[in-house]
């Protein structure tokens, strides 16, 4: 079993410092825990990806790992335990000893919470595979309303840029100094919805073999279309076909059996045009460095020797621009604009003020929504011009919610709990902000399905102001593009793709998956919102509306991709084949408002003209 665990740690991309040592390790895990090899890696990737690590497996990484896998079992021991609801980052920093900033139940009585600890620590002491390697005393984790620090920067982008410094602010504030120093924003939001597809009331879940077949093979044609017009590439040719040849093939990279895909396991579908949809076994081993999943369309240089295998000697994952079209292309004409508003002065600089939040949007013990509430308040006193809160607002999976004892409709919920504080929240900012609502597939009092149609809010009943765009969409803001998506796509690639790195190369996987999405979208003018294939289990894809409703044909100015995976907010460049940098995107990860019984993290942007002259700030609260 070492060596599987070996294989399966080459075949991610990662290298082992002390070999022996790691694998020993490892094996104890997979024995202790029941995991397979393929699991021990797929824990140890997504522990890399949350603290940031290289792709150097290091043994002082071993206990930390330890402790990851440990949270884990006692997650899997309180979900079978009735009425505890603890997150899992709660326990993360109780097993650590770290629980003075731990923010727990919403007026919960402190006896009660006690208690729910002592059961917990009791259950996970019976374990056998789980010892809580703490020596701290356990004391009871403060209640989410009684927290000391309200808002607290965790991480901040271009902080040079004139970009406020927040302070921790206590409960104690003045909030009617605040009422009264009150000053509305000097400018009016203007707001575009670029498009909003499907529409409210469409049918779903009616999508065919065809409607498939049609949008897999429309995805390989216009990107073997990008590469031809370039200039640089001849016609693709049939992949399946024996040539000694170098040869220049367009197509999907697809899994040869079920599972996680791997690299002796890897196959290239081509288009009908090219091949009548054959797929080939394409090897891997010459290459030096590669990044590929499921569904991902690129371009290969190789040879075919026996008919049976592509030898790759480069994948290509950026078509190059052509000369002759590149004021035509959108792409390069959005970064000709962009230089044309520098070099001009004179003419405006597109600039947004804006606060990003994904939901949960209320703690799991309550449906009080108080971190919705502290959101508010915050905007309220930063006054930004655009407000975008990401679904889901009423999370089908909330324990209150599954238990069905609630005395209201899920649109009840959302009414009263939601659009009935966000109409207060407009009220009082006055009519120069907006706010942007964006279902989730995890929402109860909406559609389960994707692409999704927008939440169906009448001005009558509440303001215009509040506005509710497709999962996913896009729209403008003061000429600042943005697009955004609720599905957790981030989390999906980073389970399902495999890479080898260059030696001594950096691991950016976070970087990485953003430009994945990008670069399946950013040359093509027919490409995917979400490019994996097939989609993870519990993403419910139409096919018969995906062709109208996940693709755009130009790279935003901000690209919001809500995960469970480490927020983040990087300025990403995406580059062309010959590597050189064409656009730059500003791409986040807002994290989750609320976290189990405690609070998350939410984004505040100031865009001014281009990313690097912009700033951002994620919040913790």
């Amino acid at each position: 079993m070492e060596e599987e665990i070996k294989e399966e740690f080459t075949k991610g991309g990662f290298t082992l410092d002390d070999e022996e040592e790691i694998l020993q390790k490892c094996l104890t895990f997979c024995i202790q825990y029941k995991l397979s090899a393929s699991d021990i890696v797929a824990n140890w990737d997504l522990y890399s990806i949350n603290r940031g690590l290289d792709s150097t497996v290091r043994s002082s990484h071993m206990g930390p790992f330890l402790e990851q896998l440990q949270n884990e079992q006692v997650d899997k021991v309180k979900e079978k335990a009735s009425g505890l609801h603890l997150y899992s980052n709660d326990v993360s920093m109780i097993l650590n000893g770290d629980y003075g900033e731990t923010e727990g139940t919403l007026d919960t009585p402190p006896d009660k919470h006690t208690l729910s600890l002592q059961k917990s620590s009791d259950s996970a002491q019976r374990t056998n595979s789980v010892k809580l390697t703490s020596a701290k005393r356990l004391e009871p984790v403060t209640p989410f309303g009684s927290r000391k620090n309200k808002f607290i920067v965790q991480l901040t982008l271009n902080e040079h840029l004139d970009m406020q410094t927040i302070k921790a602010e206590d409960d104690n504030a003045n909030f009617e100094d605040e009422i009264i120093r009150r000053v509305q924003p000097s400018k009016e939001c203007s707001l575009i919805i670029d498009r909003s597809q499907p529409e409210p009331g469409c049918r779903f879940m009616y999508d065919r073999i065809e409607d498939k077949f049609n949008f897999l093979e429309n995805c390989i044609k216009k990107r073997a279309t990008a590469y031809v017009s370039s200039g640089r590439y001849d016609e693709p040719v049939d992949p399946s076909v024996a040539s000694q040849e170098s040869i220049f093939a367009v197509g999907m990279i697809c899994c040869e059996e079920e599972g996680r895909i791997k690299e002796k396991g890897t196959l290239l579908q081509s288009s009908v045009e090219h091949s009548g949809g054959q797929r080939v076994r394409l090897d891997l081993q010459k290459l030096s460095q590669y990044s590929i999943f499921p569904g991902q369309v690129v371009a290969v240089e190789g040879r075919n020797p026996s008919g049976h295998c592509v030898i790759a000697s480069k994948i290509i994952n950026y078509p190059p621009l052509s000369a002759a079209t590149d004021e035509e292309h959108p792409s390069k004409k959005q970064a000709m604009d962009r230089n044309l508003q520098l070099r001009e002065p004179s003419l405006d600089t597109p600039e947004v003020s804006l606060i990003v939040a994904a939901g949960p949007f209320t703690t799991s013990d309550n449906l009080l929504f108080q971190p919705l509430n502290d959101l508010l308040a915050y905007a309220q006193r930063k006054q930004p011009q655009l407000l975008v809160l990401l679904g889901p607002f009423i999370d089908s999976d909330h324990p209150e919610l599954k238990k069905g004892i609630i005395n209201q409709t899920f649109d009840e919920l959302f009414r009263i709990e939601i659009l009935g504080k966000l109409q207060d929240y407009v009220d009082y900012m006055g009519s120069t902000v907006r706010v942007i609502l964006m279902p989730s597939i995890r929402d109860a009092n909406h559609d389960c399905a994707f692409p999704q149609p927008a939440f169906e809010i009448h001005p009558a009943d509440f303001s215009n102001q509040i506005k509710s765009i497709s999962n996913p969409g896009m729209f403008s803001a003061n000429r600042v593009k943005v697009a955004c998506c609720t599905v957790d796509i981030l989390k999906h690639l980073s389970a399902e793709e495999i890479c080898r790195n260059p030696q001594g190369g950096s691991k950016q996987r976070l970087t990485n998956l953003a430009k994945h999405v990008l670069s399946q979208q950013s040359f093509v003018l027919w490409s995917s919102f979400y490019p994996l294939y097939p989609p993870s289990e519990d993403v419910p894809l139409d096919f018969s509306l995906a062709s109208k409703a996940l693709h755009f044909s130009s790279i935003p100015d901000i690209l919001i991709l809500p995960s469970d995976l480490a927020h983040f907010v990087k300025v990403v460049g995406v580059e062309d084949a010959d590597g050189e940098e064409q656009v730059k995107c500003i791409c986040v990860n807002p994290g989750r408002l609320a976290r189990g019984e405690g609070g998350g993290f939410f984004v505040e942007i100031n865009y001014r003209g281009d990313p690097d002259s912009s700033s951002a700030s994620i919040i913790r609260i």
